[in-house]
């Protein structure tokens, strides 16, 4: 069962996707927080495995909610909402830590997929928004390129084959079918990314990737 926590300023909001998620037998929203501060204190008070956090928030907005999560003791995995395709904070809740980007009027079986995949470690960089977003960053000359770069050159070039799949959401499954492997050898070397680049979860992973051109 996933344990999921919902967060959003807007009631209704917070209705429709409590009554989409516990639709899922699989699901449980064991919470909901009008607003960062109360999501954090709701998570301390609750095992929550995957949060579904609005980026445009009273009190505490979703990028330091998104932080503020990621660092308790036992972390949720965070899905960012937003009703704007090319949010400008988007990309900071990302990098802050979180395991995807879905707008508001995202498909209900796609939201439900997301939620799926980020419990069990996966990322959710499908949306083309997404990847609009983190274009428009690159071609404003992203001054962290360089540093990006830095970092993934101390990968081994399978790593970089894998990271490159990684980047464009592909998940473990996909990668070893691709690349001719043991879905356990990818895992295997996902973890070896993760702790060369010093990431928290694929998607900084992803993003540094996509920062030093790599996709």
């Amino acid at each position: 069962m996933i344990r999921a926590m919902i967060v959003d300023d807007d009631a209704l909001v917070r209705l429709g996707l409590t009554d989409l998620l516990d639709g899922d037998a699989s699901i449980e929203v064991v919470a909901q927080a009008a607003d960062g501060l109360q999501a954090v204190e709701l998570a301390g008070a609750h095992r929550v495995d995957v949060a579904l956090v609005d980026v445009r928030m009273p009190r505490m907005d979703g990028i330091t909610a998104t932080a503020r999560l990621r660092a308790l003791p036992h972390p949720p995995k965070v899905i960012t909402l937003t009703t704007f395709d090319l949010d400008e904070y988007v990309y900071n809740a990302l990098a802050a830590g979180a395991d995807g980007f879905l707008l508001k009027d995202t498909d209900p079986a796609e939201i439900l997929r997301a939620v799926h995949l980020v419990a069990t470690g996966s990322a959710m960089l499908h949306p083309a928004a997404a990847r609009r977003l983190i274009d428009r960053y690159h071609q404003a000359g992203h001054p962290q390129a360089t540093a990006a770069r830095t970092r993934i050159e101390q990968l081994t070039p399978r790593e970089r084959d894998v990271l490159a799949l990684l980047a464009r959401g592909d998940t473990n499954a996909d990668i070893a079918d691709r690349l001719g492997m043991r879905e356990s050898t990818v895992k295997a070397h996902v973890s070896r990314i993760l702790t060369t680049l010093d990431a928290t979860n694929r998607v900084q992973a992803a993003l540094l990737a996509r920062d030093a051109g790599l996709t």
